[in-house]
């Protein structure tokens, strides 16, 4: 349990549950440790469901690796996690379809900019809704520079855009450039790195 560090529920109290395994190896990930399936510890669905009940949090965070890689076993988890009334965020990397779960969860799809050495499908930008979300980690002026070109090539987009600096890089000029072409997007710092809490 922590605080979410970023996207719409930054700063909220959250149980996050994360799956090993991944299907891209991002330049910036800053959790290697979950690339890889041997890395995980093997749970079941309902010792993931007891842990949510027994931590009382209202709020969970499945999270990654890439969740979605195990959609077989993550739809009924979130479907039982949704029905105990407990708020549930899925973060995924955008290169796998999540419809499946948006009836139960809402969506963060960390769109992925050069600078990470990874893509995307941006044609899955086109399946969130308004209470889904997405997330470009910039880099660099490139990495911008595509953010931009995403976004006038998907004006239709329904999710909140939430955008932060990769950590550790400077993020005036992103605020500022921002700010001067007056953009549609949450500017974000990772707020678990800035309080350094897990």
């Amino acid at each position: 349990m922590s605080l979410q560090g970023e996207g719409l529920r930054q700063g909220m109290p959250c149980m996050f549950v994360r799956f090993a395994g991944c299907n891209l190896h991002c330049a910036w990930c800053d959790t290697r440790y979950s690339l890889n399936n041997s890395q995980g510890v093997e749970t079941t669905a309902e010792e993931i469901m007891q842990a949510v009940i027994v931590s009382g949090m209202r709020y969970v965070c499945i999270t990654g690796g890439e969740p979605l890689l195990q959609k077989e076993e993550l739809v009924p988890l979130v479907a039982a996690i949704h029905e105990a009334g407990v708020f549930v965020d899925i973060e995924t990397n955008g290169t796998i379809p999540f419809g499946e779960v948006q009836e139960y969860a809402s969506v963060c799809m960390d769109v992925k900019c050069p600078s990470s050495g990874e893509m995307s499908d941006l044609s899955l930008l086109d399946s969130l809704r308004p209470e889904d979300s997405v997330k470009f980690v910039i880099g660099d002026e490139a990495d911008y520079l595509y953010m931009v070109e995403v976004l006038a090539a998907h004006p239709d987009l329904r999710a909140p855009v939430c955008i932060t600096p990769v950590f550790g890089t400077d993020a005036k000029w992103l605020i500022e450039t921002i700010i001067a072409e007056k953009l549609p997007v949450r500017f974000q710092l990772q707020l678990h790195k800035v309080v350094n809490i897990p």
